[in-house]
């Protein structure tokens, strides 16, 4: 037994860590942190952009389902405010001219005492959290009975 003992004191047995790797311990931890945060922060803008752009798209919808219900279509130019000033529209209404049709066929068109179709053109822009804007195009179909007196 004397022997054993002997033999332990004479080696020299390391406990704990050295300074060295400590240290190259917390600079692998401070640049994990680091990109941690960096990737925590563009998800939380991400979000934000997300959010702004639903809300957006949110208030279009409700402005196009609801043009033409309370009063008559009619062509021209509206705009307006949402959330106290932080997202603007404007909604442009103009009669639909087809791109491949002839000149002549797209002025005849007037004189048709029937349906005709106009182009409804939504822009909405905001701001905050960053600055965007979002357009949306689509056709309606007027009936003569609903159509604005001229």
């Amino acid at each position: 037994m004397t022997r054993s003992r002997s033999g332990l004191r004479g080696r020299r047995h390391a406990r704990g860590f050295t300074l060295l790797e400590v240290l190259v311990a917390f600079a692998l931890l401070a640049i994990a942190l680091t990109l941690l945060l960096g990737t925590l922060s563009g998800a939380a803008r991400q979000v934000g952009q997300a959010d702004a752009r639903t809300r957006a798209v949110l208030h279009a919808q409700s402005l196009l389902t609801s043009v033409g219900i309370e009063s008559p279509l009619q062509e021209g130019r509206q705009q307006g405010r949402w959330e106290q000033g932080r997202y603007q529209w404007q909604l442009q209404v103009r009669p639909y001219v087809e791109p491949r049709a002839a000149p002549a066929t797209a002025a005849g068109s007037e004189a048709v005492a029937g349906p005709r179709l106009v182009e409804l053109e939504l822009q909405v822009r905001w701001t905050q959290p960053r600055a965007g804007e979002l357009r949306w195009r689509t056709l309606r179909l007027l009936p003569p009975a609903l159509e604005a007196s001229p």
